[in-house]
């Protein structure tokens, strides 16, 4: 299938018009089938037109395609669409996105995320399955504009399935030679031609793929279930009304993280990653002769544990446990002209958000870490007094309250003139985020005397640290894009150019209050210096302008279709995850001085009959600091570190329509490639470029079908993640080999 955007709005249109959505879907012929498609299940409220004829380097995947990709989260469409890539480290909580040498580890999102229409402010939940997706469109480039905050590399719109579409019963399941599974069951009817309710359920378990050398056990099992239900009513013609509810569970095991040196995944102590979610989205629509009026309301909560052996050794130096619990609301009003046709087309908007974190995050200090992180160091510099610790494990507790708000207001100008559209837009956004944290520590040592090459007591050290504060952020920026776009005779596509600024918010660095604690510990013993707390823990906004220039190209005949986009990204104060120098505890979010990255990307589908399809997607980026000094090394000139240099997508699709109406065979072919990544900001350690080769049977009549799958089948050996921790080297190696069978049964 193609991965193109026209193709998508043709499989969007079989949808629209009643189609079964199943694997073995054909699209049809329907250029305007997406705005159809948004008068009912009220998506794409910020789109002036059908996507591909705006100025936007975009792409969506239709369900045909998700189901033959195997794609149930935001993680399957890595490669898949072109400069985007979300690697597969640790767990679920590190949902790591890179997007034209944009991206983050943690803390803020630098890629937006929409799930019938409900705004994801909090990163540590994105990497979730879901059931019944309809299509997912991925827009690259700042959207700053339009979707405001943390969107400076793109954002990713999801909708589910709407039960005004389709009516029945949609029930999955697969397993695979790994021993993982995933099933899901979705129910859909229609009380009335204007008003449907749809109820699903997924669940989804894996015994785990990389065992722990030092006990024997598998590190990454994983089960997590989930519910959403989607209320949608046509209350009159002008207004409608949709709903949607979900919860989801996470049980997981993670951070397989193997020692470089040795090449063997083997620590002590135990880390796992729970996770409990709930969103709640209402959106409302008044569809009027003059304008229309949208308003999305939405609640968010989240509720996690991550707890890491974080030396990652077999020996006691320290653990962590993060445990947060964040409440979030937003809304956003979306007043547009009713009909986008005519000279002038606009678009206005208001959007506030208020969030509230509460975390503890103690890190315990055991044996090890006491004997070679303290002791070793204090007695090292006063060897004549030396001390010992009263007891071999003590924590470092930190805890936080961080309320976060702010809102904006956004405007968009569409100016046509014969086959030209110039686009204007503008957005102003504030923002205020609030620090209260508080880190005590209630521990002790017994210092001796050096007499006579013998060790006498001395005394006692008492350590009482109660530290409190506050810390307060706000930021207000102005987030500009302007476009021009030539539409190209016979409706073969249009070209257009457009300048763009994108914004990432800045924020608190928590998870180095562990080592402004250890630093004040050591203090209290006459060693090691204080931290500046206000200058460690707080780090700026990322910003940046973008310069694109692309294409939509299609032939009149539709059997050849292009998108194609350069472009080049001037970025300030970029964001970069780091660990301190030393044998430290935390970890710091910290502001490059300037980076740019320039590069390029093409997506072609080729059909030449109804039947076959080749596919195939390519992005390069050239990301490098143009100047950064940490203040220990000189990084100017380097490559940016984790954001791939290409990404590659190549698919066949052959289509075989059986005999006497027995059904259809649909063969698939397909090959990821992603690389050259630079692990550190030094550039001494990398993973080259590697490809993996997947491939899929599916047999589908009326409205079963039956795939069998394979992912790595060359068995491609590569690294997803890198990081360096108390001046030790860790890898994470890449899922291998893996076959499955998936089965689909939809019944009305």
């Amino acid at each position: 299938m193609a991965l193109l955007i026209t193709g998508a709005l043709r499989s969007a249109a079989d949808t629209a018009a009643g189609a079964s959505p199943s694997a073995g879907a054909t699209p049809s012929d329907a250029d305007a089938s997406y705005i159809t498609l948004d008068e009912v299940s009220v998506s794409a409220v910020k789109q002036m037109s059908a996507l591909r004829r705006e100025p936007e380097a975009a792409t969506i995947l239709t369900q045909p395609e998700l189901e033959r990709l195997d794609v149930v989260s935001i993680k399957g469409i890595s490669d898949v669409v072109p400069n985007f890539f979300m690697p597969d480290y640790g767990s679920r909580i590190t949902s790591s996105i890179y997007v034209r040498g944009i991206g983050a580890r943690m803390d803020q999102p630098s890629v937006g995320l929409n799930v019938d229409n409900v705004p994801f402010l909090n990163k540590d939940a994105y990497d979730f399955d879901l059931a019944d997706i309809v299509n997912v469109e991925m827009l690259r480039g700042p959207q700053s504009t339009l979707y405001g905050r943390n969107t400076m590399a793109g954002v990713i719109n999801i909708t589910t399935l709407s039960p005004l579409r389709y009516q029945g019963w949609r029930i999955q399941a697969d397993l695979s030679t790994r021993l993982r599974g995933k099933v899901s069951a979705g129910w859909y009817h229609k009380f009335s031609d204007n008003t449907g309710l749809s109820l699903t359920a997924n669940y989804s378990g894996a015994r785990g793929e990389f065992i722990n050398r030092y006990n024997g056990k598998r590190l990454d099992k994983e089960q997590s279930y989930g519910a959403r239900a989607k209320f949608q009513w046509r209350i009159t013609p002008e207004w409608m009304l949709q709903n949607t509810a979900a919860f989801s569970n996470l049980r997981q095991g993670g951070y397989p993280y193997e020692y470089l040196p040795t090449g063997t995944i083997a620590y002590n102590d135990t880390c796992f990653y729970r996770r409990l979610t709930f969103s709640d989205g209402l959106t409302a629509r008044y569809s009027g002769d003059r304008v229309s009026v949208t308003s999305i309301t939405s609640l968010q909560h989240i509720h996690d544990n991550m707890t890491l052996d974080q030396d990652f050794l077999p020996a006691d130096y320290f653990t962590l446990t993060q445990r947060k619990h964040e409440i979030a609301l937003t809304e956003d009003i979306v007043v547009r002209k009713a009909a986008a046709e005519g000279v002038y087309n606009w678009l206005a908007g208001f959007f506030g958000f208020y969030k509230h974190l509460d975390m503890e995050a103690p890190v315990t200090f055991k044996d090890t870490g006491i004997s070679q992180l303290i002791e070793q160091h204090r007695n090292e510099a006063i060897p004549s007094y030396p001390i010992e610790w009263d007891t071999r494990s003590f924590p470092l507790n930190s805890d936080f309250t961080l309320p976060t708000w702010g809102v904006a207001l956004y405007h968009e100008s569409v100016v046509t003139l014969g086959a030209w559209e110039l686009t204007a837009g503008l957005r102003a956004d504030y923002e205020k985020s609030t620090l209260d944290y508080h880190s005590f520590c209630n521990t002790g040592y017994t210092t001796y005397r050096v007499n006579g090459g013998e060790k006498v007591f001395f005394g006692k050290g008492d350590v009482n640290i109660d530290d409190r504060g506050e810390l307060s952020r706000d930021y207000l920026t102005l987030l500009p894009k302007i476009a021009v776009t030539y539409n190209l005779p016979a409706n073969n596509g249009n070209i257009y150019a457009k300048l763009s600024r994108g914004y990432k918010a800045g924020g608190f660095n928590t998870q180095m209050f562990s080592d402004v604690l250890q630093q004040r510990l050591m203090n209290l013993m006459g060693i090691g210096s204080r931290y500046d707390v206000d200058d460690v823990v707080g780090y700026k906004p990322e910003k940046s302008w973008n310069y694109e220039v692309g294409a939509h190209l299609n032939t009149t005949d539709g059997k050849i279709e292009a998108d194609i986009a350069l472009f080049y990204i001037d970025c300030r104060d970029q964001q970069l995850t780091t660990f301190p120098d030393g044998t430290t505890t935390g970890r710091i979010m910290t502001n490059a001085g300037e980076t740019r990255s320039f590069g390029g990307e093409l997506t072609i589908s080729y059909r030449p009959t109804e039947r076959f399809t080749l596919t195939g997607s390519y992005g390069h980026t050239n990301a490098r600091f143009r100047r950064f000094n940490d203040g220990i090394n000189d990084y100017s000139g380097n490559y940016l570190p984790y954001a791939p240099a290409n990404t590659l997508f190549l698919q066949g699709v052959w289509m075989i329509p059986l005999r006497k109406d027995r059904g259809v065979v649909a063969l698939d072919v397909n090959m990821r490639g992603t690389g050259k990544i630079y692990w550190n900001e030094a550039n001494t350690v990398t993973q080259p470029f590697y490809a993996l080769a997947g491939a899929g049977v599916t047999y589908s009549k009326g409205d079963f079908s039956v795939q069998l799958w394979g992912k790595n089948l060359t068995d491609t050996r590569y690294h997803t993640f890198y990081f360096l921790s108390m001046g030790n080297e860790f890898l994470q190696r890449g899922k291998g080999i893996e076959g499955g069978v998936t089965v689909r049964y939809n019944f009305r």
